[in-house]
């Protein structure tokens, strides 16, 4: 391997501008460190801080604005690919939509500090349709916040980075094999606690299909809306279903009769909020709780698939 110094020499502002890139596009790479090894070269002169930063901030704008775009575009959509594939449990974006929601765009200020609020802010913001100039001003500023954190944190403690940049360099190839190691720990790290995460809301679910045959046949099942208060705001609800958010679960379990059917949605991936949420009320005693395998998307399928059927039909006699 090159001496690592002379690597970094030669490729620091390209190797910044490359890893906060991948980071902030949603690959579970930390691009923080780098940021505090370019602030710690910046000292001696080997890096420039200000490139640093201007590369690092070009870097959040690229993919901020392509996740700003993408969920303008595509909104709740975008959010749930976002959250299948990032190594990230799958509450990164049902628990932090609401967050959002408070604060607005501001939340972009800070949001690159958070795992999990970062990778939904942007297309959160184009979804409830903030104005462009407006997500720029904010992204820019955190973008600037962060990268400049990150880069005055490494010049502040220099010595201990140039220290460990050294002993790395003096490694030869072990050094590449040790970071490589390091971050499929770290991936491996993630990845693990995702599929823990599932196994903690398996739970039976309900089918359209079953749920529908329950309404026609006059069983009359509860619905339960799991979703956030910001995911209402850009679906609408299955008509005639109880608000989960809105009162304490205890009180509302008290109303409710525990022989009844009770089918919870929610609009994130593997269905988990919904999921959490049957589980409360499996273990207050109601044994026929079930989430909806595939939320309000398999809600609006099948009746989107219904409204065709019907249109076809009435055309066919037309005809």
């Amino acid at each position: 391997m090159p001496d690592l110094i002379v690597l970094l020499q030669t490729y620091g502002v390209l190797l910044v501008f490359a890893i906060v890139l991948v980071e902030q596009a949603g690959m579970p790479i930390p691009a923080f460190p780098i940021l505090v090894v370019a602030g710690a070269l910046s000292v001696d002169g080997t890096v420039s801080w200000p490139a640093a930063i201007a590369v690092a901030v070009g870097a959040c704008l690229i993919s901020d604005l392509f996740w700003f775009r993408a969920g303008r575009f595509y909104g709740k959509r975008i959010l749930n690919l976002l959250c299948k594939i990032s190594l990230s449990p799958d509450y990164c974006v049902s628990q932090t939509e609401d967050k959002f929601r408070r604060f607005g765009p501001k939340s972009l200020i800070v949001s690159k500090f958070i795992p999990g609020f970062n990778i939904i802010a942007s297309p959160m913001s184009g979804a409830l349709g903030v104005s462009t100039p407006r997500f720029l001003a904010f992204s820019i500023t955190g973008s600037l916040f962060w990268s400049g954190t990150g880069v005055a944190l490494g010049a502040a403690f220099h010595k201990s980075v140039d220290e460990v940049l050294q002993t790395l360099s003096e490694m030869g190839t072990t050094s590449l094999l040790v970071i490589l190691a390091l971050l499929a720990l770290f991936i491996g790290y993630k990845y693990i606690e995702r599929r823990r995460f599932l196994s903690g809301v398996q739970v039976e679910r309900i089918g359209i299909a079953e749920l529908v045959s329950l309404l026609d046949g006059g069983h009359d099942p509860v619905i339960i809306d799991a979703r956030s208060a910001t995911a209402r705001q850009l679906e609408e609800a299955i008509p005639g279903a109880i608000i989960f958010n809105d009162c304490e679960p205890g009180q509302l379990m008290a109303t409710l009769d525990k022989d009844r059917h009770v089918v919870v949605y929610c609009s994130c991936p593997n269905d988990v909020t919904a999921a959490q949420v049957a589980k409360q009320f499996l273990s207050s005693g109601f044994h026929r709780a079930r989430p909806l395998q595939g939320g309000l998307d398999a809600w609006n399928g099948h009746h989107g698939q219904l409204a065709k059927d019907i249109a076809d039909a009435s055309e066919a006699k037309l005809c």
